[in-house]
C-alpha cells in the first residue's frame, strides 16, 4: 500500500495553510485551546477537543526525518516508515491496517524533512484500539527478511514512478540539491536511488531503535474526546515504554553563504509546456532571521496566492504573459526553507520575456513595498479561512505536531492570529529585501526537448535555455 511520502520541502504543514483558525471578529480566544502533559518517560501528549463528531484521530509525530538519514543512507527514514505497518509480536505485516479498516477507520502515515507522522482516523470508541497499536509498534517491531527486504523494492518503484518518470519532479530534484549547498534538505526525502537500493534490514533496526522511542515522540489526540477518557489510556498504553537514552539534540549541517545565482534546466520530451521557476532561500521560525517568517506568510498571499495577487493580475490578466503564476513558502522547517515562485507561459511568449516580467514585478515590491490596503486585504483573506477549521480533526493536530517537531511550542500556534495581525508593510519591505537576494536563489527551467531532425532545420541559435540538465553559477 502506498504511504503517504512528502516530496514537497516541509510537507505543507505550515501554520498558516494549517492553522487557519481565527474568526475575523477578533476573538482573543486561543485556537485550538489544546491540554497537554508529559509522561515520565519522555512523551508529549496534547489533547484537542472536537465534539462535533463521534469521531477521533490519532497522531503520532516523531522528531525524526529524511534530514536525519545517517550520510549516504538517504530514504531510510521513509524506507522504516513502510517498515512500521509489516508487523509486531503480536500483529501480522499488513494487519494494523486491515484492524483499523474493519473497524471503519482509515489510517496512514507520511515522511517530511523533518517529522514522521502515523495516524488513524476512527470512532470515538475505538481510540483504545488504535492507541494500543500504535504504542505495540513503537517498542516491538518486528524486522522480517521476508518482509523487509520486498518492500524496499517497493520503495524503489515508488521513485520510479513518483520521480523517475516525471520530468517535474526530477527538476524538483536538481533545484533542491542546487538551492541547499550543505544543509540535508539537499536531499531527496525518497532518496538517491544509488543509496536507497543499498539500504538493509540492519540499517532499518538502527534507524528504529535510535530515533523511535516516547522521549522522541509528539502525541496528539483530537475529536470527541476529553482529557479524562484520554489519560487513563495513554498511562496505560504508552507509559510502560521505556524512554531512550540515547537521544540526543539533531544537530544538522549549516548552510554556507551563498553568492552566486544558480540556474537549473530539464528538458523532456515527456513535457508538453515549457514552465519557470526560482527558490529563494528564506529563513524559517526556527533557522535564520525568524523574525521575517510572519511578513513573509503575509508576502505569500500578497504575491503570489491566488487571482487577486500581484502577479496573476500583473501577468495573467494585465500583460497577458502567462497562463498561470503563483508562490509558495513554508515557515514550519527546522532549517532554511524556501520562497518560490512558479510560472507557465502563454502560446508564443518565451521564458527569458516571462522571467523579465516576473523580475520587474519583483523590483517594484523592492523599491516601493507594500500598500496598507494591500496588506490589510492579505491579513483579512489569511484569517477568513479560520472559521471553519475548527471542524477538522486534522488540523489542529498537523499544526501543532508540526510546530512541535520543529523547534516551536504550543503557544507559538496558539498566538499565530494576533501575529499576522500585527505585521507591518515596513516588515514586509524588510523581510522581501533580506529573501529576494538573487545571489541565495535557483532558477528552474522545465523544457519540452525539440527533436533533432527539427533542430537541424531550425537556424534558432542556442542558449542557456535550451540546454539540458545542469547547474551553474553567476548572476544572470
Amino acid at each position: 500500500m502506498f504511504r503517504g511520502l512528502c516530496l514537497m520541502r516541509g510537507f505543507g504543514i505550515s501554520v498558516f495553510l494549517a492553522v487557519y483558525l481565527f474568526a475575523v471578529s477578533g476573538s482573543n480566544a486561543g485556537i485550538f485551546n489544546p491540554e497537554s502533559f508529559t509522561l515520565k518517560n519522555g512523551l508529549k501528549v496534547v489533547v484537542i477537543e472536537n465534539h462535533r463528531m463521534p469521531v477521533v484521530r490519532q497522531m503520532l509525530f516523531y522528531k525524526v526525518g529524511s534530514a536525519d538519514d545517517p550520510s549516504g543512507k538517504s530514504g531510510l527514514a521513509h524506507y522504516l516508515e513502510h517498515l512500521m505497518f509489516k508487523g509486531t509480536r503480536t500483529m501480522a505485516p499488513n494487519e494494523f491496517s486491515k484492524v483499523v479498516a474493519r473497524n471503519g477507520g482509515r489510517d496512514n502515515a507520511y515522511t517530511s524533512n523533518d517529522t514522521t507522522a502515523y495516524y488513524q482516523t476512527v470512532a470515538k470508541d475505538r481510540l483504545e484500539l488504535v492507541m494500543k497499536m500504535e504504542a505495540d509498534r513503537m517498542a516491538n517491531l518486528v524486522f522480517d527478511a521476508k518482509e523487509v527486504v520486498p518492500e524496499l523494492q517497493v520503495v524503489i518503484e515508488e521513485r520510479r514512478s513518483r520521480t523517475d518518470n516525471r520530468p517535474g519532479s526530477q527538476l524538483d530534484e536538481h533545484m533542491a540539491a542546487a538551492l541547499y549547498m550543505n544543509h540535508p534538505y539537499r536531499i531527496p526525502i525518497i532518496g538517491w536511488n544509488h543509496e536507497l537500493s543499498k539500504l538493509t534490514m540492519k540499517d532499518a533496526i538502527g534507524f528504529y531503535r535510535r530515533h523511535y522511542a516516547p522521549n522522541n515522540a509528539i502525541l496528539i489526540i483530537t475529536g470527541d474526546v476529553t482529557m479524562a477518557t484520554v489519560r487513563p489510556l495513554v498511562d496505560k498504553y504508552y507509559g510502560p515504554i521505556p524512554a531512550n537514552p540515547k537521544i540526543i539534540r539533531r544537530v544538522r549541517l549549516a548552510e554556507p553563504p551563498q553568492r552566486a545565482a544558480r540556474r537549473v534546466s530539464f528538458e523532456s520530451r515527456r513535457v508538453r509546456e515549457p514552465q519557470w521557476s526560482r527558490e529563494y532561500l528564506a529563513p524559517s521560525r526556527a533557522n535564520g532571521k525568524s523574525s521575517h517568517a510572519d511578513a513573509l506568510e503575509i508576502l505569500d498571499v500578497i504575491l503570489g496566492s491566488g487571482a487577486t495577487s500581484r502577479l496573476y493580475r500583473a501577468l495573467v490578466l494585465e500583460q497577458k504573459l502567462a497562463l498561470g503564476v503563483g508562490s509558495y513558502y513554508d515557515a514550519d522547517m527546522l532549517g532554511p526553507t524556501a520562497f518560490g515562485i512558479s510560472a507557465r507561459p502563454a502560446s508564443g511568449v518565451s521564458l527569458e520575456t516571462l522571467e523579465a516580467a516576473i523580475e520587474t514585478e519583483i523590483d517594484k515590491l523592492l523599491t516601493h513595498g507594500v500598500s496598507k490596503d494591500e496588506l490589510a486585504k492579505a491579513i483579512k483573506r489569511s484569517l477568513a479561512g479560520a472559521v471553519f477549521a475548527r471542524d477538522s480533526l486534522r488540523r489542529g493536530a498537523s499544526a501543532i505536531g508540526t510546530a512541535l517537531t520543529t523547534g516551536q511550542t504550543i503557544e507559538s500556534v496558539e498566538t499565530w492570529p494576533a501575529k499576522m495581525k500585527a505585521v507591518t508593510t515596513k516588515q514586509i519591505l524588510d523581510a522581501a529585501r533580506h529573501a529576494f537576494q538573487k545571489s541565495r536563489s535557483v532558477t528552474g527551467l522545465l523544457l519540452p526537448k525539440v527533436r533533432k531532425s527539427s533542430a537541424k532545420s531550425s537556424n534558432k541559435k542556442s542558449s542557456v535555455w535550451d540546454k539540458p540538465v545542469r547547474v551553474f553559477g553567476g548572476n544572470q
